[in-house]
């Protein structure tokens, strides 16, 4: 049994233990899902087959009968050749050029606006009354109609398509009449085609008018360009001040070199002299007497180390002394003296550069006054000449292309031409059954399978095995079907309460499982209920799914108890997250399957609220656990013994009091230790786990936890927050049991209809 420390509180104080022991925190609304998996949404689909088929042939049907119920509809296409390739002209430039292919989809766009323009289409509509025929006019007023067939004509039914790498353009009307759909789209073709010619010819006319008289404007121009031009070398008195703007170009050139090269003369001996100046050997050791000047410094240095070594051993007055002292003065003065010279030289060489290059400055400048004097002459005759030569060439073209452009106005060729007339057809485009009931099956079909899945998005109950495992991220461990009227799955005594006659107890070859299967659907003829025994083991014809719900129960057992081999589980709990779970049948059908297998087994009705255990075995529950928790009896004096069940005891929950809710935490692991000590397995009922305190202490006090849901009905997240919450207090959590399964609504549970296979099996064996 769990030992857990006493508290004089109702619950455990989780803070008190170890920092070790403590459980991580864990937040009790953490129920972020995992990843749904893709095979959840087919098993959606699949169970929801015959809505979204009813669904898919309802739209199906819908769609035949108003496809048929349509008046067709005929479209005739007349197609119109347009050749790029075709010159404009017969002579000159549009002779030899054709059109350029780089812009082919611009000009076929061009095209496609044309043939739905005003001019196009006015002439066809007006004579062919399609307005009238399109019901653009009906139940307008008269004044509000004719302006609507004074504005630009747009008509409905008309297309023009342009295929892909092509240049052809489509020409195509539809109408409930398939001759006047082939005569519409013919007219069109045949008013674009003498559209473009009427426009071609218009323009070519009016080309030739503005060019003639451009003509005599230029004819003026160049007259006067020509005078001004002749004017001008008159003054000038140079028939051509282009070869003396050379010579003086090219001397300019030249002064611009030498004064450039005497700048970075002077530049350089400027650097020497001022260098000279400051006392500094480098400029005078690059001057012509360099050498000679180097020489005499070797010499002074020498003469000063000699002269160092004597003073160091003789004294002033000494004759070595006085004599190397002369040497020094010697060399310094010869020295010295060259040093003067340089400098003078130097300073002579700068005078002289600074001279020459002042002198080639005012060369250049007044070379290049008398070169921008010419120059600018020059320009004004430059720019006269070209004018003149301008207007002359430009007089030439003109009168040229004004000549070529009345031979080519004589021959007009059209680059556009029909290609193919439109024909009346024989098959209606609209409209199209096949496709449309192809389009209905499709968007029908998705509809239904999107709100299939939407609805089952939607849906926050838990439904079957796979889905509780992947949303809760719990094990569970077992399933129990639905069961037709599920509330006689053990008889309440309230059913002969409310006037039934009590039911009859099973012959003594009935399965002790079924002593708690009193009420049925009854005998329709006298409105009794009628008990459903198993005789030599087969099941009887009265409740569907009874045997199912024992087998699952069993099943149940097997999963809670036998993969725990290191850890014996002698006191279980059942509890669920909301109340009407079923927790309280699988509690009395799970102990009976246990006090089967020859185990000593205890229920303990731990709902001081509501119990229902002692109502559900018909037994009495005057005296039970709340007067334990209260001190007037003991656990052993509540104890009752199951009259149908050998090894199979309860406690009931007694007198209904709040005084003894409030007793459970502390007393109900002193009940469970003792009481592990006489039976194998210790099965406790309390009540929810959300919103009651008694689960909660009953959970930290027993071996192990099982969770019950009813598949369809309870929400995911009170499941989780309960999960969330036995986690919180260290409980061990068995898994999670889903009740209620519905065979035809789970993708996981198969187990029922097998088992009635098999079990029929059986019985015709």
């Amino acid at each position: 049994m769990k030992q857990l420390p006493h508290a004089p509180t109702e619950l455990v104080d989780i803070r008190r233990l170890s920092p070790a022991s403590a459980p991580p925190p864990y937040s009790e609304f953490d129920t972020a899902p995992p990843t749904i998996p893709a095979s959840h949404y087919f098993m959606v689909v699949y169970r929801q087959k015959w809505r979204i088929l009813g669904f898919v042939a309802t739209c199906l049907l819908v769609t035949y009968l108003v496809s048929s119920r349509l008046t067709p509809i005929y479209e005739a296409t007349a197609r119109i050749d347009v050749d790029r390739r075709v010159p404009a002209g017969i002579i000159g430039q549009e002779a030899n050029q054709a059109a350029g292919l780089d812009d082919g989809d611009q000009f076929m766009t061009t095209q496609m606006e044309l043939i739905q323009s005003d001019a196009v289409l006015r002439p066809v509509a007006e004579h062919f009354h399609l307005l009238e025929r399109e019901s653009q006019l009906d139940k307008l007023p008269a004044e509000q109609a004719h302006r609507k067939a004074d504005a630009p004509i747009v008509l409905k039914q008309l297309k023009v398509v342009r295929p892909v790498n092509t240049y052809i353009l489509r020409i195509s009307y539809r109408s409930t009449d398939p001759r006047l759909a082939a005569d519409v789209a013919n007219a069109i073709a045949q008013s674009y085609v003498e559209h473009t010619f009427e426009i071609r010819v218009r323009s070519s006319s009016a080309l030739s008018a503005f060019m003639e008289k451009q003509l005599d404007e230029l004819r003026a121009k160049m007259e006067r360009s020509s005078q001004a031009l002749a004017r001008f070398e008159q003054e000038l008195n140079v028939i051509n001040p282009e070869d003396k703007t050379s010579i003086l170009s090219a001397r300019l050139l030249q002064l611009n070199t030498e004064y450039t090269n005497a700048q970075a003369d002077r530049v350089r001996k400027e650097a020497a002299f001022k260098e000279m100046q400051s006392g500094s050997l480098a400029a005078a050791q690059v001057s012509t007497q360099g050498q000679d000047l180097s020489k005499l410094q070797e010499r002074l240095n020498q003469a000063k180390q000699h002269f160092a070594d004597v003073a160091t051993i003789y004294g002033a007055n000494h004759s070595e002394y006085r004599k190397a002292a002369n040497d020094l003065a010697e060399v310094q003065r010869q020295f010295d003296e060259m040093k003067r010279d340089v400098a003078q030289r130097i300073e002579t060489d700068y005078r002289e550069a600074q001279n020459r290059e002042q002198m080639l400055q005012k060369a250049v400048a007044e070379t290049k006054g008398e070169y921008d004097q010419l120059n600018a002459r020059s320009f004004e005759y430059q720019q006269l000449k070209r004018d003149a030569d301008a207007d002359k060439t430009l007089y030439s073209d003109l009168e040229r292309r004004i000549r070529e452009a009345g031979i080519n106005n004589g021959f007009q060729n059209n680059s556009i031409r029909i290609a193919d007339l439109a024909r009346p057809p024989d098959i209606p485009v609209f409209p199209k059954k096949g496709l449309n009931l192809l389009l209905a099956f499709i968007i029908s079909s998705v509809l239904a399978i999107c709100g299939a899945i939407l609805i089952d998005l939607l849906d926050t109950t838990i439904r079957d095995p796979e889905q509780a495992a992947h949303a809760l991220d719990t094990s569970v461990i077992g399933t129990l079907p639905a069961v037709k009227d599920m509330r006689r799955l053990i008889a309440p005594p309230e059913s002969r309460a409310a006037g039934e006659d009590a039911p009859a107890r099973p012959s003594s070859g009935s399965s002790p499982l079924s002593l708690v299967r009193y009420a049925g659907k009854g005998d329709l003829a006298s409105g009794k209920p009628q008990p459903l025994a198993r005789s030599n083991g087969n099941m009887s014809s009265g409740y569907d799914g009874i045997s199912s719900y024992e087998e699952s129960i069993r099943t149940l057992r097997h999963s809670i108890f036998l993969p725990d081999f290191d850890r014996t589980v002698r006191s279980l709990l059942l509890t669920s997250a909301a109340p009407g779970e079923g927790k309280s049948t699988a509690t009395i059908h799970l102990a009976i399957a246990h006090a089967e297998q020859n185990k000593k087994t205890l229920i303990i009705d731990a709902d001081l609220r509501r119990p229902n255990i002692h109502k559900r075995l018909d037994m009495d529950g005057s005296v039970g656990l709340s007067n334990v928790l209260l001190g007037e009896i003991t656990w052993k004096e509540a104890v009752l013994k199951t009259p149908h069940w050998t090894g199979l005891d309860i406690i009931p929950a007694g007198t209904v009091s709040r005084r003894a809710s409030d007793l459970v935490g502390p007393a109900i692991v002193d009940i469970l230790d003792e009481a592990a000590k006489e039976y194998d397995l210790i099965l406790v009922d309390a009540p929810p786990l959300l919103g009651f305190a008694e689960a909660m202490q009953v959970a930290t006090a027993v071996d192990g936890v099982v969770v019950l849901a009813r598949a369809g009905q309870t929400n995911r997240k009170a499941v989780a927050r309960a999960l969330a919450t036995l986690r919180r207090l260290r409980a061990n959590v068995i898994g999670l049991v889903l009740n209620e399964v519905d065979r035809n609504n789970s993708q996981g549970y198969y187990y029922y209809t097998d088992y009635r296979r098999y079990y029929a099996h059986q019985q015709k064996a």
